[in-house]
């Protein structure tokens, strides 16, 4: 008798449990599902070209420069980047060369970039009230702030001048006089390896199929370096009505927490309002190829100016590659972005390898010359890839798979985690 009455009690809450959760789940179902990234029917971002190209030293050129900032006891990296972008695609092109420092130059970095540049090269010094603190931020708290910040071992965050740069790449950069009368610009760093023949103009290309932004490596933002840029990014989002796009929504990790209890989480980092979080996928800024227009629009400039008076490039350390790729993410047409996948590049201890492509390596070619460069490989698409391309790049892929979403029929999951 007592197991009759108590063989219900234990039914009756399991059913219950089913019944109230089944609307949380649906809804959860729901919220995901509006934070799909549809498969486009065909590829809406291939290279550009996927073997060696004879150079085109006729042709028009487009308004575009290569720029690198630097300083003057970085010479030698200096002087490594221009030898291999002149060795690999300026030889051929001759764009000219834009070196920006925060200092005034030494009269022997000139000298030798400019021999290397083959007098291409102009030297700027940046304006002493661009590279500085903005008007309303109290100075002493933000460089106790940084000191801080370093002191959390958060990697370049305790140097003052790493700021600097951040907030001066984020906005400050396109509104440079010198800067002014070029549309294009080519992002150059210290200490980088062009690893393949760039044999055709890129300006030109990204021109022609109308893109705006051209990245080589995608990958994770260090968390605790920004945890409030995301927030604000997407309030301004928000508070200016943007629509949301295929790339917005690649770039986030939608919340598995039913509403209503999913506003909870916008207390976290790296959350929104609505309790969604940024993946922290970026595109890594050391390389760009882009258009200085968007940057220079009303929009990406208001967005700038309410960033720059959140107070987060110095009491966070808010890097100019994540501005950039929420930015674009947020504003750009996802067909409008290019990977050159077909490019050989190296900075720092990352890298990006294609191997070469088959039958495609003009070793006829009298611009391209002789030399010597890996095998060719089935599929492959680099001209000249001195890489050997067994391994295209050496970071983990879920970043640049997620990113690519929006204009790429493959959905590599299982490399997700690579």
């Amino acid at each position: 008798m007592l197991r009759r009455i108590i063989r219900p009690a234990r039914r009756l809450p399991i059913w219950l449990l089913l019944s109230v959760a089944a609307p949380f789940v649906f809804e959860v179902i729901l919220h995901l599902w509006r934070y799909n990234v549809p498969r486009p029917a065909s590829e809406l971002d291939t290279p550009f070209f996927t073997s060696c190209q004879e150079p085109d030293i006729n042709a028009k050129r487009e308004n575009a420069i290569l720029v690198m900032l630097a300083r003057n006891n970085e010479l030698e990296k200096a002087n490594k980047t221009i030898t291999s972008i002149e060795r690999h695609f300026n030889k051929w092109f001759n764009y000219p060369i834009l070196f920006l420092n925060d200092n005034q130059w030494d009269p022997k970095f000139i000298e030798v970039l400019n021999k290397t540049s083959r007098g291409l090269a102009t030297f700027e010094v940046i304006p002493q009230e661009t590279w500085t603190f903005p008007e309303g931020v109290d100075v002493n708290a933000a460089k106790q702030n940084i000191k801080e910040q370093g002191e959390m071992g958060i990697p370049h965050a305790g140097e003052e001048g790493y700021h600097h740069m951040c907030r001066f790449y984020s906005g400050k950069f396109y509104q440079l006089e010198v800067l002014k009368k070029y549309k294009w610009y080519w992002r150059l760093e210290p200490d980088v390896d062009f690893n393949c023949a760039i044999s055709y103009d890129p300006f030109v290309q990204m021109a022609r199929h109308k893109k705006v932004y051209g990245f080589t490596i995608a990958l994770w933002e260090i968390g605790k370096s920004c945890p409030g840029l995301f927030r604000s990014v997407a309030d301004w989002k928000e508070m200016m009505g943007i629509p949301t796009n295929n790339l917005w929504k690649a770039m986030i990790s939608a919340s598995w927490v039913p509403f209503p209890f999913r506003r909870f989480m916008s207390w976290l980092p790296h959350r929104d309002a609505y309790g969604d979080e940024w993946s922290l996928c970026h595109y890594w800024s050391n390389f760009e190829i882009a258009d200085m227009d968007f940057f220079r629009t009303r929009a990406y400039q208001d967005l700038f100016e309410y960033l720059d008076k959140k107070g987060g490039f110095y009491f966070e350390r808010w890097g100019d590659a994540a501005v950039h790729s929420l930015a674009v993410a947020m504003l750009v047409d996802p067909r409008k972005v290019h990977h050159f996948e077909d490019f050989g590049y190296r900075h720092d201890q990352l890298y990006q390898c294609p191997a070469n492509a088959p039958g495609g390596q003009l070793p006829e070619s009298q611009l391209l010359g002789s030399g010597t460069w890996s095998p060719e490989t089935d599929n492959g698409i680099g001209c000249r890839c001195e890489c050997d391309g067994l391994l295209s790049r050496n970071y983990g892929s879920y970043c640049l798979n997620k990113l690519k979403q929006p204009t790429t029929v493959k959905r590599p999951w299982f490399k997700w985690l690579l």
